[in-house]
């Protein structure tokens, strides 16, 4: 079957129809990783968003459920140059085509998605539409496209009721913004017990526990969004429990205490990001998925002082707090499945518990 996507600038690619056939409006964003299509797909940063992967082939390694980040995938659709006709993997348990015809996920494959990234990145982000629908409207289907917006995503994929995750170790509590699942695993590994909370947890709640640690996750959508979440942080930060955040969690952490963000041109997506650790000089390949960064021009370095930047285009990758057990990081160090350059981190966190002790 037919398909289309298209752009809000008119830009019209025509394809071929994957997963289901409904039609979907969503942002347009792209992941440059060569391997980890499953780990890109159950992220929930991805809620709200419609992802194109630049590597030519999907879906040769097929399915394999372990893999996921999550419970379900979280894009809006899914955009690829080649689905793969055969899956080689002996771990393999679905194709890439049942999987998003079962949870409804509409996708295109068949167009050239090298010339749909330099669009994008030419542009910038921009939203779009995926419809199997040949008699679209050009002009009404631009103005639908065009009153897209990204919202109301963290309370979409944080989970509704807390959890504990067994450990004899330290006790972390994971403000669950959209945690992928190996954040929790990683610490896990350390012998930690991690108790999840909802995003909207209050933080009274979360320090009654008296947590060794606190950690902060991952999410979709724009910081700034998540006011009543910042309020609760501030408290978080008035306390002396050493804090670990990631992606959405580093954004807020900053917004928190007077820092400020902004909106990318086109974001970071991928498995293949380098940053600079600003102490030793050292560069990690790390993975990343954001669209949203720490304006560290307007930092207050009585605060907060940069400890990560990206070497591509100097944005932020990460705060050492002053005077605070609190360390927040813009990439992923739980990157499953790779690059793991950067999982030390988690024993850094857990030194600083141990320290704080």
């Amino acid at each position: 079957m037919k398909a289309y996507l298209i752009l809000e600038d008119g830009t019209v690619l025509k394809g071929t129809s994957i997963g289901s056939t409904r039609e979907v409006i969503s942002e347009i964003v792209f992941n440059t990783s060569m391997t980890g299509y499953l780990e890109v797909l159950t992220d929930p940063s991805y809620a709200g968003q419609a992802v194109v992967m630049t590597y030519p082939l999907i879906g040769n390694y097929g399915i394999c459920y372990k893999d996921m980040e999550s419970l379900k995938p979280w894009p809006d659709g899914y955009i690829v140059r080649e689905l793969s006709r055969v899956a080689s993997n002996f771990r393999s348990e679905d194709s890439i085509q049942n999987f998003l015809e079962k949870h409804d996920i509409p996708g295109i494959c068949g167009i050239d998605t090298r010339a749909l990234t330099k669009i994008l990145r030419e542009k910038g982000t921009m939203n779009g539409m995926i419809t199997t629908n040949e008699k679209y409207n050009l002009e009404e289907t631009i103005a639908r496209i065009k009153e897209y917006h990204c919202k109301g995503v963290v309370k979409r994929v944080s989970c509704k009721e807390k959890r504990v995750l067994e450990g004899n170790g330290f006790k972390v509590a994971l403000m669950d913004f959209g945690a992928k699942d190996n954040i929790a695993h990683s610490l896990q590994k350390r012998g930690c017990e991690v108790t999840i909370y909802p995003a909207f947890t209050l933080a009274e709640e979360i320090l009654a526990t008296k947590p060794d640690g606190i950690m902060l996750s991952n999410g979709p959508g724009d910081p700034k969004e998540c006011v009543s979440i910042i309020q609760e942080i501030k408290k978080l930060y008035q306390s002396d429990i050493p804090i670990f955040a990631i992606c959405l969690g580093h954004q807020l952490m900053a917004l928190a205490t007077g820092a400020d963000t902004y909106k990318m041109k086109y974001g970071h997506r991928g498995g293949n990001h380098p940053v600079k650790d600003l102490e030793t000089g050292r560069v990690y390949i790390s993975s990343q998925n954001h669209g949203y960064v720490v304006d560290v021009e307007n930092l207050d370095s009585t605060i907060a002082e940069p400890s990560f930047v990206n070497v591509n285009d100097g944005t932020n990758e990460g705060l050492h707090y002053l005077g605070k057990n609190i360390f927040t990081v813009q990439f992923h160090p739980e990157a499953c499945p790779g690059p793991q350059d950067s999982n030390f981190l988690f024993d850094r966190f857990i030194k600083m518990m141990e320290v704080s002790k």
